[in-house]
């Protein structure tokens, strides 16, 4: 299966900015990263998911709707848990892969800005410090439960208590911390340019 997910790492040209997101199932991470990319712009900006990759091969071999298992629907919560565990059986082998992987599918080497909307790990986190050094800033959306409850969010064990959400709990370096308790999405915006500029 591992062959399966283009893996090569073409890009090799390096942004000026790579702004890494973590947080929650449904804190809105989506929302405001498609946000900050629409104000951007497609010239100057694009959207990576790390998950992309791994979404791609399963939509591929079992012949699902990838767009729905991008998106925030219920249809991917169906599949999440399978995904999470062949993607784990990959990161054993190689914990960057699915960074280097996404970093292809985007086609990200002629954009200024990467951001990156769906860190999960210390491991993707480190993966791109390391990588390009001194053009990461991290940022963490969190949401009150009651808010993420409210966007369709429900605790499912094997999910909700697995490296993909928790990994990142004791993760004390964000460069900016964002309250997403259905704040002005402008004020969201700036702090995070105030980042960059």
């Amino acid at each position: 299966m591992e062959d399966q997910v283009a893996h090569s790492f073409k890009n090799s040209s390096k942004p000026k900015h790579i702004l890494l997101f973590s947080g929650k199932r449904k804190c809105g991470k989506d929302f405001i990263t498609d946000i900050l990319h629409k104000r951007l712009g497609d010239d100057k900006s694009v959207i990576i998911k790390v998950s992309g990759p791994i979404k791609t091969h399963w939509s591929k071999n079992l012949g699902l709707d990838l767009n729905k298992l991008l998106d925030s629907s219920e249809y991917k919560e169906q599949y999440r848990l399978e995904m999470i565990k062949w993607s784990e059986s990959i990161r054993k082998k190689d914990n960057g892969y699915f960074c280097r992987a996404a970093i292809d599918m985007y086609n990200a080497c002629d954009k200024p800005i990467w951001i990156v909307s769906d860190t999960r790990r210390k491991t993707d986190i480190h993966w791109f410090q390391e990588n390009y050094e001194g053009l990461c800033k991290t940022i963490r959306v969190i949401t009150n439960p009651e808010i993420r409850e409210q966007r369709g969010w429900k605790f499912a064990a094997g999910i909700d208590d697995a490296e993909t959400e928790c990994d990142l709990d004791d993760f004390d370096n964000w460069d900016l911390i964002i309250e997403n308790n259905g704040n002005d999405v402008e004020t969201i915006s700036e702090k995070i340019l105030k980042l960059i500029n």
